[in-house]
């Protein structure tokens, strides 16, 4: 696995909470397809960033309770949370040069 750049790193922690803080309430906004595509993506570059041994550089931040999305998920704004998760997960997988498991 490369060696990813700490100011790399970095950016794509302040990307999520940025993203995250754009999100944040998503839950009372059912319908709005790219607020939840948004918030969909920063779920999955924080799975990513796990994924890739980065979990003490994320500190307190965890991805996004399913339990709580499941009834979403077969909606539009739903598909469009997965939709965000899989291409959020994805390009930070690329951004940092590491092929997706």
């Amino acid at each position: 696995m490369p060696e990813v750049p700490h100011e790399l790193l970095q950016q794509l922690i302040d990307l999520v909470d940025e993203l995250r803080e754009k999100t944040e309430g998503f839950l009372e906004q059912a319908g709005d397809q790219q607020l939840w595509y948004d918030r969909g993506y920063a779920n999955g570059m924080l799975l990513a960033l796990r994924d890739l041994g980065q979990a003490e550089l994320l500190g307190e931040r965890r991805p996004d309770d399913p339990g709580e999305l499941g009834a979403h998920f077969a909606m539009a704004w739903g598909k469009a949370y997965r939709h965000g998760e899989t291409m959020g997960s994805r390009e930070t997988h690329e951004i940092t040069g590491n092929q997706m498991q």
